[in-house]
């Protein structure tokens, strides 16, 4: 019979849907910034492939002449970004939530496998997780570049006052080139993020919505994931003892049973 599993936390979700209108503002207001200075491209032997990013990009989304502006958004909502950002990260260590997050020594073979089974060459069903090896390298890597994003903002907002930092980020003209490649990797990671979602149906939706999935009676909860026999061991312990006790009574009663049956044969 089916049953509603608790799978994300209020936390949780609080921090989740939190962070998307303020990593919206922060990539918009950052294309406000680079529009004063677009300079990078990709090139192939003297030919420009790609470039970061075309004039009619910029009038179609009115993104041009509004420097001031993008600085004074990017700015007031770098606070929120680290906040939120560093709030998560105190919350799943203080929960040990970190546990169904940070990669382990099957996370890699686990995402290998749930690659080969979006891409339909494995047919059998995934191990059923919280989070599966490449949800792991996913999560835990937005998280390093959130940090990759703090750090290397403040080299290039105040390079002169945290010189040190923005040496150790390979000087000025890096650490922006750093900043731009993350916020890359964010809208990359947008991308894959909602098309897995779609992929993964409302079921997987509402889990970040109300906190609950609907999960089969014979699905293992995610409590007890990733154990051999689907339980804890205390759990297996005690069911292994409950059962050899019932077995024992059982035996108990049969020879028992038998002997008064005998007893009777005889009188």
């Amino acid at each position: 019979m089916p049953r509603l599993e608790q799978k994300h936390s209020l936390a949780t979700r609080l921090f989740h849907w939190i962070n998307v209108p303020i990593l919206a503002i922060m990539i918009y207001s950052g294309l406000l910034i680079y529009w004063a200075n677009d300079v990078y491209v990709i090139r192939l032997g003297g030919i420009t492939i790609v470039k970061f990013f075309p004039d009619w990009f910029y009038g179609a989304l009115h993104l041009d002449h509004r420097l001031a502006e993008g600085m004074a958004w990017h700015f007031t909502f770098m606070w929120f970004f680290a906040i939120n950002g560093l709030l998560y990260v105190a919350y799943t260590t203080w929960s040990g939530e970190w546990r169904h997050l940070l990669p382990n020594r099957h996370t890699f073979a686990e995402a290998w496998q749930v690659v080969r089974h979006d891409l339909g060459v494995r047919k059998e069903p995934l191990p059923r997780r919280k989070f599966n090896g490449a949800q792991r390298l996913a999560y835990t890597g937005v998280v390093v570049m959130g940090a990759g994003s703090l750090l290397t903002g403040l080299a290039i907002y105040k390079p002169v006052q945290v010189a040190w930092l923005t040496t150790l980020l390979g000087g000025y003209p890096l650490a922006r080139l750093e900043h731009f490649v993350l916020t890359l990797g964010y809208v990359a990671f947008f991308v894959i993020h909602i098309t897995q979602v779609v992929r993964a149906g409302w079921n997987n939706f509402r889990a970040m919505v109300i906190g609950v999935e609907v999960a089969g009676d014979e699905e293992t909860s995610y409590e007890y994931a990733g154990r051999p026999d689907g339980a804890p061991r205390e759990y297996a312990s005690r069911r292994t003892a409950s059962t050899r006790s019932s077995a024992g009574r059982r035996t108990t009663s049969t020879r028992s049973s038998a002997g008064r049956r005998t007893a009777s044969t005889r009188e």
